[in-house]
């Protein structure tokens, strides 16, 4: 158990080393079946890699610290066999990459390469704008909440792109949050007027 799991840790080590400096233009590549070369350009500071597995465990996060270009080969046999992703976290969307890890081959299935766009939130005076891209029309389900208390709920479905403008009563001065659950992930705002 303890040597599976050093395994296991080493070759996330691997991976998140090989994805760190990621963006939407990448190339991958598997050689021979055991070695996948990753090449990433023009990555940005602040950016976050994560690495799931089948059962969207986060195996391992890294907030992306230099900007420019990367490429390295890796070995990555030593995974359980399985599905997994390497997500990576922009301003607004979310590249997903996932990958197969079967008897210590490694195939990336480009094909399945997606690309999930994050809603934005603005606040304007007392105004709430909210816009989601969804180009798989994928529900939506916005929560309004002030001082804790639910003031809105609302499920969108079948809407390519989603807006909304929600007008705050201006007598109603205090803490807001807005909750935005989509494409299976969880997003939220919290502002004061």
């Amino acid at each position: 158990m303890k040597t599976t799991l050093k395994k296991h840790l080493v070759a996330v080590t691997l991976l998140l080393s090989l994805v760190s400096y990621a963006t939407d233009k990448n190339i991958s590549t598997t050689i021979d079946g055991k070695k996948v070369k990753v090449e990433f350009t023009a990555v940005r500071k602040g950016q976050i890699l994560s690495i799931k597995n089948e059962n969207n465990t986060v195996m391992y996060t890294n907030i992306i610290e230099m900007a420019g270009n990367y490429a390295r080969t890796f070995d990555l046999t030593g995974l359980e066999n399985g599905m997994y992703t390497a997500e990576l976290e922009k301003d607004f969307e979310t590249i997903i990459k996932p990958f197969l890890v079967e008897n210590g081959l490694v195939t990336f299935t480009p094909e399945e390469n997606k690309t999930i766009f994050k809603p934005v939130i603005r606040i304007q005076d007392n105004l709430l704008l909210i816009s989601k891209i969804s180009l798989e029309n994928q529900p939506v389900k916005i929560t309004l909440y002030y001082q804790g208390d639910i003031i809105y709920t609302e499920n969108a479905k079948g809407a390519k792109i989603l807006n909304r403008a929600l007008r705050l009563l201006k007598n109603k001065k205090g803490n807001y949050t807005v909750a935005i659950k989509a494409n299976n992930k969880n997003y939220s705002k919290s502002f004061k007027i």
